[in-house]
């Protein structure tokens, strides 16, 4: 039992030191039984692929530039769809949630569109945009833009309304309580719905290339698939797990938690 606590408490301050070290750990476990049962011949190592053969897949790709020009494409369409959808999000959600009467009318017609998924706009799309930027960037637009809208609206109805009182009767005009009073307060909502619709929009960013790229991870896996390579299959699949939990563990949740830290809403 003492030995036990010395180890948990030595992993703990490695761990503290070194961040990098606990996201790693937990995934020895998952490869090591990965790679028992690809190299127990259970399964076809064309169906089921070892660990090895995918890092043999990445370097391959790698050097001969697919997967850097494939991840860079995915990256761009993520970046440009989600900026508008950061750009429409916030200011919507700040309106309908500081307007009573801007939420009467927007509120009915958010949660209609809400409630349609993404893909399901697809059909129509191709028929009005065809395959192309255009559509990708819809798609990943609509995704992202409900998480904001709805995180911000929580955000803005969240703050309380003696704050804003407080600062009109110090004088305070209604652009700097906004400003001021109700972006600070509204702030730790605004960074969750980012989060959150940035997380959804690489999913769904995936899903149309997979339908309708011609470039991308999303597009390498399905062209994977038409091929037979099951082992980009895997290395795509972990691609975009590895570089998302990169953005997210490591750029957006410590943004969350700073703001929220920041403005007095988080407690330890």
């Amino acid at each position: 039992m003492n030995i036990a606590l010395k180890f948990w408490s030595g992993y703990v301050r490695t761990t503290h030191r070194w961040p990098i070290i606990a996201t790693i750990v937990p995934f020895i476990p998952v490869v090591a039984i990965w790679s028992i049962v690809a190299n127990s011949g259970m399964f076809p190592r064309a169906f089921f692929p070892a660990p090895v053969d995918v890092i043999r897949s990445f370097i391959s790709l790698t050097y001969k530039g697919i997967l850097p020009d494939y991840l860079q494409d995915s990256l761009i369409r993520l970046l440009f769809g989600a900026t508008i959808g950061v750009a429409l999000g916030i200011p919507l959600g700040i309106l309908i949630g500081s307007s009573r009467l801007a939420h009467r009318i927007c509120w009915p017609v958010l949660l209609f569109f809400q409630a349609i998924g993404d893909i399901a706009w697809l059909p129509i799309l191709l028929i009005w945009f065809g395959f192309g930027l255009t559509t990708m960037t819809f798609v990943i637009v609509y995704t992202v833009l409900f998480p904001i809208v709805l995180s911000t609206v929580l955000g803005v109805q969240s703050v309380h309304r003696d704050l804003a009182r407080a600062a009109q009767s110090l004088g305070a005009s209604p652009m700097r309580v906004l400003w001021e009073v109700t972006l600070p307060g509204a702030l730790p909502n605004i960074i969750t719905g980012l989060r959150n619709g940035l997380g959804y929009g690489w999913r769904a960013l995936i899903a149309v290339e997979i339908i309708v790229g011609t470039s991308g991870i999303g597009f390498m896996m399905f062209d994977a698939r038409r091929a037979g390579s099951t082992v980009e299959i895997l290395l795509g699949m972990i691609v975009l797990g590895t570089l998302w939990y990169i953005v997210d563990a490591w750029i957006l949740a410590p943004i969350e938690r700073a703001t929220g830290q920041r403005w007095g809403l988080v407690t330890s």
